[in-house]
């Protein structure tokens, strides 16, 4: 009886995952990108100003609360963006031939929202200090989780793109909260339906660049 044939060993093929996508640096430019990022850091920050322009109207906050509120509304804002840019990240590896798409969809479904001028009613309508003040700051900076998701179709560093969106809307917030004790609130509606015009033309620019229109 002939002996057995040995067996080839074969190594198992390790199910391919595929490997998270970001933009090349080199395709984009430089004087757009930061364009890009400081109009979405304004749009997202006018949530915010709102907030803290009718808390300065209404509650009059002394100078450690309404640093309080920045600094807080701020810290949210910036780290928001970072969770949902690593979701973005991942999510894009999978989706990249319509990731442009998707970011379109998010942009412009929060900035109808804020064409609405119904974010952040609640988080005004009382004074903000302690845990109120923290779930204000979810709050308002759900929006700029959501934006984080799109980051990926934008050649930018996500950490600086965070720290520019926490600064702008620290500053934004402090300058409402001193507005609102000045002017009163008329101004947080015209705001924030400007933030959201901007997130729907940086949707609309998305798209564009990426299909080559411009």
């Amino acid at each position: 009886m002939p002996p057995a044939a040995a067996k080839s060993r074969s190594t198992p093929s390790s199910k391919a995952t595929p490997s998270i996508r970001l933009p090349s640096k080199a395709q984009s430019n430089p004087d757009k990108t930061l364009l890009e990022v400081l109009f979405l850091a304004l749009a997202l920050a006018m949530d915010a100003f709102a907030v803290a322009l009718t808390q300065g109207a209404r509650f009059r906050p002394a100078i450690a609360g309404g640093a309080a509120i920045a600094l807080t509304f701020g810290i949210f804002q910036g780290v928001m963006p970072l969770i949902g840019w690593g979701i973005g990240a991942l999510a894009m590896a999978y989706v990249a031939a319509i990731d442009h798409w998707i970011a379109f969809g998010l942009l412009t479904f929060l900035g109808a929202r804020m064409l609405r001028g119904d974010v952040g009613e609640e988080e005004a309508a009382r004074a903000l200090t302690g845990r109120a003040l923290m779930v204000a700051g979810v709050a308002t900076s759900i929006d700029a989780l959501a934006a984080g998701v799109t980051l990926p179709t934008l050649a930018v560093d996500p950490l600086w793109a965070a720290l520019s969106i926490g600064v702008v809307t620290l500053l934004l917030s402090a300058f409402g909260v001193a507005l609102g004790r000045i002017a009163g609130d008329r101004f947080g509606a015209w705001a924030e339906r400007a933030g959201g015009v901007i997130l729907i033309a940086l949707g609309c620019k998305i798209v564009i660049d990426h299909m080559g229109w411009a």
